[in-house]
C-alpha cells in the first residue's frame, strides 16, 4: 500500500516554501560574503573604518576605468587618469560605467549627497573583481585614489627601488574614511629662501599624498617679496633680490658690501601662481597666500621707502633680523591704498576663500616716534598703538569681505581687537589661544611646541643646522588640538591644524624635504584621524614602508624616529 501525504501537509509545505527559499538564499549569501581578516596595512593617515579581506584586485593594462556622474575631463579626474601610468606604470582602458564588469574600477560622485562623508570623505570597496569609489565631491575621489596608491605595498622591492610589474596587486578592503578636521594645513616660507615652481609642485604632491587640504604660501617677509604685482613693479625688481651669502652668515649677518650684486632670490609670475593653484586644486588642495602687514616688511620698504615712518635705508634682509625694526607707516593714507591695490591683484589669482595677512611680530618702536601714526591714534580715538594695528587689520578684513574673501592672521592680531570673524593662527601656546577662543574667533592650531617643523627633530649633534627647538616625530604625533575642558561650542571653534616650515636655515629643496619628512606623516594622522584611531605603535610600524615609498618618489627624509616628547 502506498503512503499518501495528507493534503494538509502538502498545503503547509507550499505555504512554507517561500520562507524556506529565503532562508536558503540567506545561508548561501552569507556563506559567500567575505569574512574580515586580521591584517595590518601601512596606510597613513589611518582610515576611520577599514575591513581587510582575503584576496586582491589585480590592476593591469586590461583593467577598465570609468567615472560616473562626473566629467572625466575634470582636472581632478585628469590627475587620477594620468596617475595610473605615472605611479603604477599601467595603462588601463578608460571607458564608461556601462562597460565596466569584471576587472574594472569606477569612480563615482554620489547622486544624493551622503551627509556622513561630507566634502572630503569617501567609500572605497576593493573586491577581487572590481574597485568602486564613491564620494560627494572631487576631493573625496582624489583622497580615495591616494589610499588606493598606498595599498600597493609591492611598489618597492628590498633595495628600495621601483618595482617593475605587469600586474598591480591591491588587497581586498572596505574603507569608509572622513577627516576629523576641515582645515589640515602645511606652510612653506619662500621669502627667506626662494624655491621654484617645480619644487613647490613636488611639495604639494606629498601634501596631497597624505590628505592635507591647505597649502599656506608665505610669499612676503623681510627677506624677499615673491609675487608679481603689476602696479608696484619695484617689489620684484628690488624686493625679490638680495646679496648671496654663505650659510655661515645667516646667524651673524653682515651689512651690505659696496658694489655687491643682488643676485639671490626670485619671484613667481602671475602665470606661475595660476599654474601652482590649478595644480594644487586638481590634487584636493587649496592655496592660501600670505601678504604680511604691517610688519615683516623690509622688502617692501627697500622697494618703496616712502611707506616707512622714518628715513632709515631699509634693505632686503640677509640672515637673522631681530628685533624687526621695519613696520609700515599706519598714519600714511597711501599705505592702506598700497595694500588694497595689492589685494586687488592677488585675489583673482587665488580662488580659496581665505587670504592670510600676517600681523605677527609688528614692533611699534617707529610708530611711537612717528607724528603721523600718533595723530592717527588721536583721530580714531584709540587707546594705544596696538589698537592702531587693529584698525589696519579690520580695514583690510572689511575690504576682503567686499571682494568675497575672508581673512586669516597670526594670533597677535587679537591684541588690537580684531573682528571675531578673523581666523586666528594660534602659534603662541595655550594661554594665548584660550584668549582667542574666549573671544569667539575660529582657530587653526599651530603651536611652536608641536607644529614648528623647522625645529630639530633629533639630537642636534646629528642634524643639519636648524633654528633651534626640539619637535621630534613622537611629539608631533602626540599633539591633541582640542583642549580638555572646552565646551561643545568652543571645541567647534578649532577648525583644524597646521604645521609651519620656516626657511631661515633651509637653503635647498633637499633640506626642506628633510625637515618636512617624515614628521608630516605624524601630522597627517593628527589632522585626519579620530583620536581613537591614532596608535603610535601601529604608525611607527608603518613608517619603514612609507619611507621606502618616499625614497622611490625622490624625496629626502630624516631616518631617525625619536619617540620622546620632551
Amino acid at each position: 500500500m502506498k503512503h499518501r501525504i495528507p493534503f494538509i501537509f502538502i498545503s503547509d509545505f507550499f505555504c512554507f516554501l517561500p520562507s524556506a527559499f529565503c532562508l536558503l538564499l540567506s545561508i548561501l549569501f552569507h556563506s559567500c560574503t567575505p569574512t574580515p581578516i586580521e591584517k595590518s596595512l601601512n596606510l597613513v593617515p589611518q582610515p576611520n573604518e577599514i575591513l581587510v579581506f582575503e584576496g586582491a584586485f589585480i590592476l593591469n593594462n586590461n583593467t577598465k576605468v570609468a567615472f560616473e556622474n562626473i566629467d572625466p575631463r575634470n582636472a581632478s579626474m585628469l590627475y587620477i587618469t594620468s596617475a595610473f601610468s605615472k605611479f603604477f606604470g599601467i595603462s588601463p582602458i578608460f571607458t564608461v560605467p556601462e562597460k565596466c564588469n569584471n576587472n574594472s574600477i569606477i569612480f563615482k560622485i554620489n547622486e544624493e549627497y551622503d551627509v556622513a562623508l561630507g566634502e572630503e570623505g569617501y567609500r572605497l570597496m576593493v573586491s577581487k573583481k572590481k574597485i568602486r569609489v564613491e564620494a560627494n565631491a572631487n576631493t573625496g575621489l582624489v583622497f580615495a585614489w591616494q589610499t588606493i596608491y598606498q595599498l600597493w605595498e609591492d611598489m618597492v622591492d628590498a633595495e628600495d627601488s621601483i618595482t617593475v610589474v605587469s600586474n598591480v596587486v591591491i588587497p581586498c578592503v572596505k574603507i569608509v574614511d572622513v577627516p576629523r578636521f576641515a582645515w589640515r594645513g602645511v606652510h612653506l616660507d619662500v621669502s627667506r629662501h626662494f624655491f621654484d615652481v617645480e619644487f613647490v609642485k613636488k611639495y604639494i604632491d606629498v601634501l596631497s599624498m597624505y590628505k592635507f587640504n591647505v597649502f599656506h604660501w608665505h610669499l612676503t617677509d623681510d627677506h624677499g617679496w615673491r609675487i608679481q604685482i603689476d602696479k608696484y613693479p619695484k617689489l620684484t625688481e628690488i624686493g625679490a633680490w638680495r646679496p648671496e651669502r654663505p650659510d655661515s652668515e645667516w646667524r651673524t649677518p653682515q651689512p651690505n658690501r659696496s658694489g655687491e650684486p643682488m643676485t639671490y632670490g626670485g619671484f613667481y609670475t602671475k602665470d606661475e601662481i595660476r599654474e601652482v593653484v590649478a595644480y594644487a586644486a586638481a590634487r584636493g588642495i587649496n592655496v592660501m597666500p600670505e601678504i604680511e602687514l604691517p610688519g615683516h616688511c623690509s622688502a617692501i620698504l627697500a622697494s618703496y621707502p616712502e611707506y616707512a615712518c622714518d628715513k632709515y635705508p631699509y634693505r632686503v634682509e640677509v640672515g637673522a633680523y631681530w628685533p624687526p625694526k621695519a613696520i609700515m607707516c599706519a598714519g600714511n593714507p597711501d599705505v592702506m591704498t598700497f595694500y588694497k591695490d595689492i589685494l586687488d591683484e592677488i585675489i583673482p589669482l587665488f580662488p580659496f576663500e581665505y587670504i592670510h595677512i600676517g600681523g605677527d611680530e609688528a614692533l611699534k618702536g617707529n610708530w611711537e616716534k612717528c607724528p603721523k601714526c600718533l595723530a592717527k591714534v588721536a583721530i580714531l580715538n584709540l587707546e594705544n598703538l596696538e589698537q592702531l594695528q587693529g584698525w589696519m587689520v579690520r580695514e583690510i578684513e572689511s575690504y576682503l569681505n567686499t571682494k568675497g574673501k575672508k581673512m586669516a592672521g597670526w594670533i597677535e592680531i587679537i591684541d588690537g581687537d580684531c573682528n571675531p570673524t578673523s581666523l586666528i593662527y594660534a602659534w603662541l601656546g595655550k594661554e594665548k589661544t584660550m584668549e582667542a577662543i574666549t573671544r569667539g574667533n575660529p582657530i587653526v592650531q599651530c603651536p611652536t611646541s608641536y607644529c614648528y617643523i623647522d625645529y630639530y627633530q633629533a639630537d642636534k649633534s646629528t642634524q643639519p643646522d636648524a633654528i633651534g627647538g626640539f619637535v621630534p616625530i613622537g611629539k608631533v604625533y602626540s599633539f591633541e588640538p582640542v583642549y580638555e575642558g572646552l565646551d561643545s561650542v568652543q571645541a567647534k571653534q578649532i577648525m583644524g591644524v597646521q604645521w609651519n616650515l620656516w626657511a631661515e636655515f633651509l637653503f635647498t629643496s633637499k633640506q626642506v624635504e628633510y625637515m618636512l619628512l617624515p614628521r608630516i606623516l605624524a601630522s597627517a594622522e593628527v589632522a585626519w584621524c579620530a583620536p581613537e584611531n591614532k596608535n603610535w605603535m601601529r604608525f611607527k610600524a608603518a613608517l619603514p614602508y612609507q619611507k621606502r615609498r618616499l625614497k622611490v618618489l625622490g624625496y629626502h627624509y630624516c631616518d631617525e624616529v625619536v619617540e620622546v616628547s620632551e
